[in-house]
């Protein structure tokens, strides 16, 4: 129930306003009270009488669109403490303005050269507003570079959030104005990116990705077979919870460069969780929404479908850390799994289902997301960890993976060469004889460890089990024609790394080498 309060209430007439509102709740006295002052010019404590009865009468009672000189006056007297109180806010009109960023909830608008306002959606947004304040200031005492909101406005119907960002642009602009530059925004995405997900969050302060994530997967389960319905509630419910900040909304909209300065905007999308949500999150923002119709990217980010595919390419391996495509593919489509699941879902919610052309989006989302399934066994992911087939054609792109490795830990280079040879024979050995005359996958893990510097690469397959190191050491003194052909690889390996261990567990030969480098 709204009552609207107007011009003065004072001991000359506050008895006649207190009879009018009484008389207009009349019948709802249980409905929560409106007070709106916002043609409230003067208030005395006669007034304030009025108030303070229909406060023990309506326990939900706020008062709205007060002017700066009555909120004085309840301030002063206590009121701002036993009721909400809600300050009158200043105006602005963003007709004309530049659109400078758009997130999941609102918009954001130049509105002169120092400040920008963000637009929300929700046109009862203020609870949406102080959430991301709060959130926006969490992370700036955590480290993470963000611009607060220093007031609040009204919008048409909508309310906003205003921010000093100073002749800031956003990535998406740079790169659709000087597109030469996108090595440098993929390397600053990037950076921000592994700071906020190097973050951890004090416990129950942010929503956790994973609960919401796993909302997606029992919605979407019941629009796919049952066995890839529950394989994919299944691979979420792996995950493991994590204390780590994510984003959630992490596009070249949402960060902002301020005099050398890059700064992350529209906090409200703040969670906790496995990067594997983030990534989800990404593809979508870069391919996923506009898969069919490239025309959807380019008016949202205001750059073409191209360069935010190369973008994002580009942004993955050096997250990643980086240049194998076996590994790239290999968690671009675990993302893809968290991304098409997101948005079979948010299209069906908004009826899409009855729409031909989204309906069509629909079903291509649901054909890839089946395809995936059938060959993902999990959504988990190391930077430092490739899964590959075990098959000779593809050394090279093991050792490449291995190499960037070694060159991030400032290997030596005879060190280096022996760890290439020691690769080459036990990953050939594995193609050869492992899964013959099938195929099969091989994981290859590489660790660093300190003190002393040691490299550690452990190789891992379903194979037939075997130990190669039971075997005999080839005896040198024979001639050639004496000699048996087989057994050097894992001899010159066990001689230029300083330990080999094998062992057979859950199914799999894991074999180690670890050479120290210091």
């Amino acid at each position: 129930m709204t009552i609207v309060l107007k011009g003065r209430i004072d001991s000359g007439n506050a008895a006649q306003v207190e009879n009018d509102i009484l008389q207009q709740l009349s019948g709802t006295e249980t409905a929560p009270v409106v007070l709106d002052a916002a043609a409230l010019d003067y208030i005395s404590s006669a007034g304030l009488r009025v108030i303070l009865r229909l406060r023990k009468t309506c326990q939900d009672l706020r008062i709205t669109n007060v002017s700066p000189e009555v909120y004085e006056i309840l301030d002063m007297t206590g009121f701002t403490e036993m009721m909400r109180v809600e300050k009158a806010y200043r105006v602005v009109t963003i007709e004309g303005c530049e659109e400078i960023g758009r997130g999941a909830n609102g918009k954001l608008y130049r509105i002169d050269r120092d400040n920008v306002v963000k637009v929300y959606k929700n046109a009862d947004a203020l609870e949406d507003i102080r959430h991301e304040r709060e959130m926006a200031k969490m992370a700036l005492i955590l480290g993470i570079p963000t611009a607060i909101s220093y007031d609040v406005v009204k919008v048409g119907d909508s309310y906003g959030s205003v921010f000093e960002l100073l002749n800031a642009r956003s990535f998406a602009k740079i790169l659709a104005r000087e597109p030469e530059k996108i090595d440098w925004c993929v390397r600053e995405f990037v950076n921000m990116l592994k700071k906020i997900h190097g973050t951890r969050v004090p416990a129950g302060k942010l929503p956790d990705m994973r609960e919401t994530a796993l909302d997606w997967a029992r919605f979407v389960r019941d629009w796919l077979p049952e066995e890839p319905g529950n394989k994919l509630l299944s691979l979420i419910e792996a995950v493991p919870p994590d204390d780590h900040m994510i984003h959630g909304d992490y596009h070249t909209k949402n960060l902002e460069l301020q005099n050398d300065e890059v700064l992350l905007i529209d906090m409200d999308t703040l969670a906790a969780g496995h990067p594997i949500f983030e990534l989800g999150s990404m593809y979508n923002s870069f391919r996923g929404f506009s898969e069919l119709h490239h025309e959807v990217f380019e008016k949202f980010q205001g750059y073409p479908y191209e360069v935010g595919a190369s973008f994002w390419h580009k942004a993955l391996a050096a997250y990643l850390g980086t240049n194998c495509e076996t590994k790239i593919r290999e968690v671009e489509d675990k993302a893809r799994i968290v991304g098409y699941t997101r948005l079979i879902r948010r299209s069906i919610r908004r009826f899409g289902w009855e729409d031909e052309a989204r309906r069509a989006e629909i079903e291509h989302w649901r054909r890839e997301l089946l395809e995936l399934l059938e060959r993902t066994d999990s959504l988990l992911f190391s930077p430092n960890e490739l899964e590959l087939d075990a098959a000779a054609e593809n050394l090279q792109e093991l050792q490449t993976f291995v190499d960037e490795r070694l060159e991030a830990a400032n290997c030596p280079g005879k060190a280096r060469m022996q760890i290439q040879l020691a690769v080459e024979e036990i990953f050939i050995n594995i193609a050869h004889y492992a899964y013959a005359p099938e195929k099969g996958k091989a994981t290859v893990r590489v660790e660093i460890s300190e003190d002393p510097v040691t490299v550690t690469i452990t190789f891992l397959d379903h194979g037939v089990p075997y130990d190669p190191l039971t075997r005999e050491d080839p005896d040198l003194s024979l001639g050639a024609e004496e000699r048996e052909v087989g057994g050097l690889g894992i001899f010159l390996t066990r001689r230029v790394m300083d330990d080999v261990a094998y062992e057979y567990k859950n199914g799999q030969n894991i074999l180690t080498l670890k050479k120290k480098l210091g």
